[in-house]
């Protein structure tokens, strides 16, 4: 009974002491509230707070959209995009396949097809791959010899990328033709885009193709010579394209400047990039077994939306680098760049 009495004068004696730390908290907050803060007590103008307060207000705006693109990422319920790239083995490789798996970490439902130009899978595309957070295929295809670009080509001179491309489709296909139940029925309205690893992706871009139903289309920025390349839409429909080289090609787009329905690509067996085409025809080469000028869809509000960029990486001058491997003191080729 004494022990009893003993807990519950321990029990009203800490509630008390709370109650006042309360109150004394509150009264301080209250005489702070009824004060103007003299900012140069504290050794900052009114002005360098304002624009303090505006950084942490910019913070915290960026914190709720990042959390909003965080949310939306897992969205499960839209249609799964197939996402084709091409890649080949270079000194830039790695940053810029880093670059753009962050966009693609934004995009829910992405399913990434990564397609090697190499004779086998290469150690630092898988375990670029396994460390990347995103769901994915890895493929390989060698380009023929008298296909590839020579060691001071224009990088016009020939088609890229037209074989490792083709190996993506033949996947699909192969995955198509395998699927069934509830697997095949999300592939009829699932979308095939074509993204270079050196290109630069706006997220709304990847909102806009989602719900192609053939082939969607779209302007695409520093390509050709111009600050951009679109099709140019009247009442609804593609009409011409606006473009500075070649505007007789059957479709004068950019590889970015479109997206294709998967069930177009499993109808059209055919549809496929001819790696021997003209140079600028490999789009040409492929979207004529799909469609016509008439029937693309246009979308980034009527083709006026500049979300793809076709930006390039320089390639990095290695003198210094070269120089010290002569002297046996170049970097550690251990350290995977």
């Amino acid at each position: 009974m004494r022990m009893r009495l003993r807990l519950k004068t321990v029990f009203v004696l800490y509630f008390m002491v709370s109650l006042l730390g309360l109150i004394y908290a509150l009264m301080q907050l209250d005489s702070s509230a009824g004060q103007r803060c003299d900012c140069r007590d504290h050794g900052m103008s009114k002005d360098q707070e304002i624009s303090q307060l505006r950084g942490e207000l910019q913070k915290l705006q960026d914190h709720i959209k990042t959390s909003e693109l965080v949310k939306d990422s897992k969205k499960t319920d839209v249609p799964i995009i197939y996402v084709i790239t091409p890649t080949y083995a270079r000194l830039v490789q790695k940053a810029e396949l880093t670059r753009l798996s962050h966009t693609f970490l934004h995009v829910p439902q992405l399913h990434w097809i990564m397609v090697e130009d190499a004779p086998q899978p290469t150690p630092l595309v898988t375990d670029f791959l396994a460390a990347s957070g995103l769901t994915y295929t890895h493929l390989h295809k060698l380009t023929p010899k008298d296909r590839k670009l020579q060691e001071g080509d224009p990088s016009w001179l020939k088609p890229r990328g037209a074989e490792q491309r083709n190996e993506g489709l033949r996947w699909l296909r192969e995955m198509g033709a395998a699927a069934k139940g509830k697997e095949a029925a999300a592939l009829e309205d699932a979308v095939v885009y074509f993204a270079d690893d050196d290109n630069t992706y706006s997220l709304q871009l990847f909102e806009e193709m989602r719900y192609t139903h053939r082939v969607s289309v779209w302007p695409v920025g520093l390509v050709g010579g111009m600050k951009f390349e679109r099709p140019v839409v009247e009442d609804g429909k593609v009409v011409r394209f606006h473009t500075g080289w070649l505007p007789i090609r059957p479709f004068p787009m950019d590889m970015a400047g479109f997206a294709v329905s998967l069930r177009q690509v499993l109808a059209n067996p055919k549809a496929c990039f001819d790696g021997d085409a003209q140079m600028g025809f490999l789009e040409s080469s492929f979207l004529q077994h799909l469609i016509t000028v008439e029937e693309l869809e246009p979308k980034a509000d009527l083709c006026t939306k500049v979300l793809v960029w076709h930006t390039r990486t320089e390639k990095p001058k290695m003198k210094r680098e070269d120089a010290l491997q002569k002297q046996g003191l170049g970097s550690d080729p251990d350290v995977e760049v």
